[in-house]
């Protein structure tokens, strides 16, 4: 139900954009958020936004270099990446709270991830 992309290959201090969709049943995404997972490391929160978009977190260690948006018109969630380190390699993955209708019509709400987009960062 949610489709990360736009990850890839980047030297130290470029950028990259990834971008969660939604898909198939799911009517709106609620809250969102990025995490990442380094090679032999526990899945970490990398940002977060809220269902109007108002409100965002950040990772302390992102701050600054990385933008969490979205455009709920299309049920799309975009991670924007600049000054990027070596550090910042690990696979993405966006999470949210999706809404979707039942084949009942009862509307349920349940938490999607995406499939993971690598970013590998070159020093």
């Amino acid at each position: 139900q949610l489709q990360a992309s736009g990850g890839g290959l980047v030297q130290a201090g470029g950028s990259l954009r990834l971008s969660c969709a939604a898909s198939g049943r799911v009517s709106s995404i609620n809250a969102m958020q990025w995490y990442r997972q380094a090679p032999g490391k526990e899945r970490e929160l990398v940002a977060a936004i809220s269902t109007s978009g108002g409100s965002t977190n950040y990772a302390d260690s992102v701050k600054g270099r990385f933008t969490i948006s979205r455009d709920n018109a299309r049920n799309t969630v975009l991670l924007q990446m600049n000054s990027l380190k070596p550090e910042d390699t690990a696979v993405y993955y966006c999470r949210a709270d999706t809404l979707y209708y039942n084949d009942y019509g009862a509307p349920v709400v349940a938490a999607s991830w995406g499939q993971g987009t690598q970013v590998t960062v070159s020093s």
